[in-house]
């Protein structure tokens, strides 16, 4: 079998670069790759994209040794019917590490073509650091690496209004956006790079928050050998992915005619403002799965689409997203129940193993993230409790009592300040003991929710079934 590239594979096309790429991972190959893939395909946009190490030590050799040429196998439900797919993409033209090949790196910023920026750097990848010096070949930090391209940019093009550069970072992080342009700031300021440039920076770069949402597993090592059989060719960059893609992009209409992926069929969204879609992702997907995994592991369930096809906790799930969380969301119900769809079609993904047990690290803090602020606005606009969030609630307390599950051990893993509480709390046994020292536990929750109308009680109660009839009858009782 041949190993890939553009000579034993002359099917894959060349286009114009027009996008600089910080992140070689798989997670950018099998979102922004794909997406400018079927871009190019459905549209006029015909841009390829130079992948940036954005580290010392990462992939772009073996990207190189590829031509950028890899394929990705997407799977999941569509419409309820699974989709199995291996396709071509060959919208890299060419890798390049920084900090071997710096001038070739600053060299981009003279390419009048191109016009984006994109990034996923990790969480951490966002960062202002001080350390960071102009002539530093390259800088170590990622804003401080694309300030030395914009201010080359400005220089070579000498201030052009035209050739200022459309930057898109996708890092987990709310207002992504802001922060990164808050740290190009710092860095003008830092390295004294003149009011031309801040100003060119200021009106002729837009640097716009998104929100990014594709369940990714990376390389297929147990199907490797099948999907090389499959495509036809030796390919070490196999990438893999759910066929749920969503990108929520804060950007103007003229941003959205630049880049186009909106009108190639694709789940990109060009919206005024993401946060109400970064509320609906972690309210309707990460929200119910907080609860659902204590309530269905506690049932003898292992895995989310376990929990999703079971007869019981599957209306749970569904009671949970359809009818406690979802109406507390300001967003149109018909998007809404389009999204909550889509989510429950993921969970039931027959081909992605999604364990309970590692959804339940840490979930106090995960509760209050994303259950909480639900439960309470519930609660002010139907004037009553939602009764799944407080049995799931009620399951997380109950688990982190310890224990066993048949054969299995029951191991809680948060912060040991909470483990102990709870411990603490559960050697007096009494129910309306432990629920209201959790629910009093401030160090936690930032408050106390007792004084949440009728909570302490619901719980207790809550809790107090679980202990004598178990969870799926408990589950039984509220649906």
């Amino acid at each position: 079998m041949e190993r890939l590239n553009r000579t034993s594979a002359p099917q894959a096309k060349r286009y114009t670069e027009k996008v600089i790429q910080f992140g070689e991972g798989n997670f950018l190959r099998a979102f922004i790759e794909w997406i400018i893939w079927k871009t190019n395909q459905k549209t006029d946009f015909n841009g390829s994209v130079v992948v940036v190490q954005p580290i010392e030590k990462g992939m772009v050799d073996w990207l190189n040794e590829q031509d950028g040429l890899y394929h990705l196998n997407l799977q999941g439900l569509q419409n309820g019917e699974p989709v199995d797919s291996v396709d071509l993409i060959d919208v890299i033209s060419r890798g390049l590490n920084p900090y071997t090949q710096f001038e070739d790196y600053l060299a981009l910023a003279q390419q009048p073509e191109i016009r984006f920026v994109i990034s996923n750097t990790t969480e951490a990848g966002i960062a202002f650091d001080p350390a960071c010096k102009l002539d530093d070949k390259p800088a170590s930090s990622y804003p401080g690496k694309l300030t030395q391209l914009l201010y080359n940019r400005f220089r070579h093009f000498g201030g052009d209004k035209t050739k200022g550069l459309i930057i898109f970072p996708c890092e987990l992080i709310f207002e992504n956006g802001k922060h990164l342009k808050e740290c190009i700031r710092q860095y003008i300021e830092l390295w004294q790079l003149g009011e031309g440039f801040k100003t060119w920076f200021e009106e002729c770069c837009g640097v716009y928050s998104t929100l990014v949402d594709r369940i990714v597993p990376g390389y297929p090592r147990e199907t490797a050998a099948e999907l090389c059989e499959r495509a036809g060719y030796d390919d070490h960059l196999l990438d893999k992915a759910e066929i749920f893609h969503l990108w929520v992009i804060e950007a103007p209409k003229e941003v959205a005619e630049e880049f186009p992926a909106d009108k190639a069929g694709l789940n990109v969204l060009f919206v005024p403002s993401e946060a109400p879609y970064h509320e609906r992702k972690v309210t309707l997907l990460n929200g119910p799965h907080t609860v659902l995994s204590p309530v269905g592991y506690l049932s003898g369930l292992d895995t989310v689409k376990e929990c999703c096809e079971d007869p019981l906790i599957g209306k749970y799930v569904h009671k949970v997203m359809f009818e406690e969380l979802l109406p507390t969301l300001n967003l149109p119900a018909e998007e809404l129940e389009k999204f909550a769809s889509d989510v429950m079609e993921r969970f039931r993904n027959p081909f992605v193993k999604h364990f309970v047990t590692s959804i339940m690290l840490n979930s106090f803090p995960k509760f209050k993230t994303r259950d909480l602020p639900g439960l309470k606005t519930y609660l002010e606009r139907k004037g009553e409790l939602p009764a799944g969030l407080v049995l799931g609630l009620a399951a997380i307390v109950t688990y982190y009592k310890g224990g066993k599950r048949g054969e299995d051990e029951i191991v809680p893993n948060d912060d040991a300040k909470i483990v102990e509480l709870l411990r603490e709390l559960w050697a007096n046994g009494e129910a309306d003991h432990v629920a209201k020292g959790v629910l009093g536990a401030e160090f936690i929750w930032g408050e106390d929710l007792n004084a949440v109308p009728g909570l302490t009680v619901s719980l207790a109660g809550a809790l107090r079934k679980i202990q004598a009839e178990g969870m799926r009858s408990a589950v039984q009782s509220i649906l």
